[in-house]
């Protein structure tokens, strides 16, 4: 059976494969998250210090057969059952060190 991998992130995804091909998965339109509220938890002299607590994951689609998310890292952390939820593997750097994609998936 195929597996389609859907992009739950707001950008293209640059996955190198184990042959260091490269598959491009287009963002779906759909961003997952995991809603978060920040509060006031004092100050260190001028700077504020905020507490933030992360609460539930949003948007992010029931499991379907022969389908698999990906998502940030956090969201995936937050659903640690879903094995159909992974987030970008390890990161492949140009020569100026910004990210221009991942080595395969993490569960």
């Amino acid at each position: 059976m195929n597996t389609t991998i859907t992009n739950l992130t707001p950008h293209a995804l640059n996955i190198h494969d184990c042959d260091d091909n490269v598959i491009t998965v287009a963002p779906s339109g759909t961003v997952a998250r995991v809603r978060t509220v920040r509060e006031d938890a004092g100050r260190i002299g001028t700077i504020v210090v905020h507490q933030t607590f992360f609460l539930e994951v949003q948007d992010l689609p029931e499991p379907r057969e022969g389908v698999v998310y990906v998502v940030s890292a956090l969201v995936r952390a937050a659903v640690p059952l879903r094995e159909d939820v992974l987030s970008p593997g390890e990161l492949v750097r140009n020569e100026a060190g910004q990210p221009v994609g991942c080595r395969g998936l993490t569960r």
